[in-house]
């Protein structure tokens, strides 16, 4: 027999009587009947996480998206929500769902990962600063009047502000303020110096270098660091051009090996 769920008089008009069907929930055993009956709670009490979700839609977020969240959290409250404890469910999902809502904020609208201390600064600043523009005329409240009213250190409060300023990030491509030719933020980083492999190259050589024999060291300096060509190396040493090529090739093998090898 189907479980009825009706409306009744109510501060809140989005609020329907679903004790009955809660308790019926609780008594049915996984399957279609209790799906069902499950859907129609939900179904139910959709226009109260719709009003919740509305409480939130000036700060930034899409309401639709808002919307989702605030049933995705309406529903954990129908699967979690006892009633032999004697609560009643919207005392139980009003929480819930703003929990949620909460949670999607801190984990979703900041571009940056920041500290969730660092976030409810930024939320008690802004609040404060709200409730003083209020009574304060032509200017903005000061740190140490933000301080005073959300009872915070004001050194708190200028990490607040700071946070304030750091919902969102500025792309690196977006035109810097005051530039007149297209200056970014962009223009100003620098690059990665290829030559810092070359600095990590030559450290890693720099002792099996040492340690060959004092002609072969001569060869491979006047080769790499004198950029002399094998036949003037040849006819300063008094040896063959191919000999002085076979030398070049079995030394740079024998150092490759022995920095591979102690790379791994």
């Amino acid at each position: 027999m189907p479980t009825r769920v009706s409306a009744k008089h109510h501060p809140h008009d989005d609020a329907p009587d679903t004790a009955e069907a809660f308790r019926r929930l609780a008594t049915l055993p996984p399957g279609q009947q209790r799906d069902t009956l499950r859907e129609q709670v939900v179904e139910a009490w959709l226009p109260m996480s719709e009003r919740l979700a509305g409480r939130f839609r000036s700060r930034g977020e899409n309401y639709e998206d808002l919307r989702q969240v605030a049933a995705l959290g309406l529903v954990k409250a129908v699967d979690r929500y006892d009633p032999e404890r004697g609560n009643a469910f919207e005392s139980y999902a009003v929480p819930t769902i703003t929990g949620e809502i909460k949670r999607h904020f801190r984990d979703h609208m900041w571009t940056l990962h920041v500290p969730r201390r660092v976030q409810d600064l930024r939320n008690r600043v802004r609040f404060a600063t709200q409730d003083l523009s209020q009574t304060i005329s032509g200017r903005r409240p000061t740190v140490a009047e933000i301080a005073e009213h959300a009872g915070m250190s004001e050194e708190d409060v200028q990490v607040g502000l700071e946070a304030l300023e750091s919902f969102t990030a500025l792309s690196l491509d977006a035109e810097l303020p005051g530039s007149e030719d297209g200056y970014s933020l962009s223009d100003a980083l620098g690059s990665a110096d290829p030559a810092l492999d070359t600095v990590v190259d030559r450290e890693a050589v720099a002792p099996r270098l040492a340690a060959l024999p004092e002609r072969e060291r001569a060869i491979l300096y006047m080769r790499f660091f004198g950029d002399m060509t094998q036949s003037r190396i040849a006819e300063q040493l008094g040896i063959s051009q191919m000999h002085v090529s076979r030398l070049i090739s079995r030394c740079c093998g024998r150092v490759r090996e022995q920095v591979m090898r102690d790379a791994a």
